[in-house]
């Protein structure tokens, strides 16, 4: 099972251009809204027609077009096979339940096979009672199920979900993944995942796909993505909440401008670094200062059932001319973001009276090995 697509589509003002391959396994695709990700899996499924490029499932050609020219081959989305599972599944209202599973399979196949593949599915997701109802006599979990069994009961080449979870409660949610999970492990095929969470993303896939402004800025093993990004998009998304541009010093320093502060680092500052990133909960309360350990205030403090979150400031940040204008241009809450960082603190671990409060100043390190550098 594969998967090879090389295609690019311009719009005012965006322009998709993307090109990775799969195998038999599940590729998630990160980002933003709006950077691309659905649009290439409509590309895929052949709802959407590419400018130029290529689009190959199985060693079939879906699509090719050179630039400037009519495409050479197009096929229509019944010919694809493909199954691609939209955020409100796309289910037929004027269609009962099993009508709705039964809408996939070709019509080549015989009536005693139809029933048989689409009583298999019924069962697999437990709509059996469900039969003669209609989508809007269904809850959430039970219309998303329909639209799973529907899919599968299509056997279709690929598999593609755009945000499956998006419209459901989290309770809802956490029932559901199992479901899902079932569903990976039977499917021996390429499976594409569309996500902007990277829990989510990462619970799910065995590679992950860093979706920026139509392009794919890095891909690779879910693992490294988290623990070894190459890009501020990968940071971002792997849910790093402090981020900052960076300036080369030395092998082993670097400058954070906007936070007025140089820090030593464990691993080889590149020589084009662009941007530096530390998990918010990798910062620490520190007793003395020392390396990397700075002065710094809380200026803000929320709580959740389990973390307090602080906004710090550095107190003896030295920032420069030309920044304190072009901050001076900034509205205050950017302002307040560029010149905080966040910290999280566990409150299972530490007593209600050592939590930090708003107006306390504190030595806080940034551990050396915590550190991201990226240059894109």
């Amino acid at each position: 099972m594969s998967l090879e697509v090389s295609i690019k589509k311009r719009f005012s003002g965006f322009k998709l251009d993307v090109n990775f391959q799969a195998g038999s396994e599940t590729l998630g695709f990160l980002g933003a809204s709006g950077c691309g990700k659905s649009l290439t899996m409509r590309c895929i499924a052949g709802i959407e027609t590419p400018d130029e490029g290529r689009i190959v499932v199985n060693d079939q050609v879906f699509f090719e077009r050179e630039a400037g020219k009519k495409p050479r081959v197009n096929l229509t989305p019944q010919e694809r096979k493909t199954a691609l599972l939209f955020q409100n599944y796309m289910l037929f209202p004027n269609l009962t339940v099993e009508q709705n599973v039964a809408a996939g399979i070709p019509k080549s196949e015989s009536a005693d096979t139809r029933m048989r593949m689409v009583s298999e599915q019924l069962r697999r997701f437990g709509l059996v009672g469900l039969e003669k109802r209609y989508p809007a006599q269904l809850s959430g979990g039970q219309q998303q199920r329909v639209a799973l069994a529907r899919m599968l009961a299509a056997r279709p080449g690929i598999l593609m979900l755009d945000e499956p979870f998006s419209a459901l409660d989290a309770h809802l949610k956490s029932s559901l993944e199992q479901n899902l999970i079932g569903l990976f492990e039977e499917f021996n095929g390429t499976i594409l995942y569309v996500s902007h969470d990277i829990d989510e993303a990462f619970r799910f896939c065995d590679r992950i796909a860093v979706v920026e402004a139509g392009h794919i800025s890095e891909i690779g093993p879910k693992h490294d993505i988290v623990s070894n990004p190459e890009s501020l998009a990968a940071i971002k998304l792997s849910g790093c909440k402090n981020t900052t541009p960076a300036e080369y010093v030395s092998d082993h320093e670097v400058c954070l401008p906007e936070w007025g502060i140089r820090l030593s680092t464990e691993q080889i500052v590149p020589r084009y670094v662009r941007y530096f990133g530390v998990r918010a909960f990798h910062l620490r309360k520190a007793r003395e200062m020392g390396p990397n350990v700075f002065r710094m205030r809380a200026d803000r403090v929320s709580d959740s059932r389990f973390e307090r979150t602080v906004m710090l400031s550095f107190l003896d940040a030295e920032v420069g001319p030309q920044l304190q204008k072009d901050l001076a241009e900034e509205d205050e809450t950017m302002k307040f973001l560029k010149l905080h960082i966040q910290w999280k603190v566990d409150k299972l671990s530490v007593s209600e009276d050592e939590l930090p409060a708003q107006g306390d100043e504190l030595l806080i390190e940034i551990p050396s090995s915590s550190m991201y550098l990226v240059t894109k």
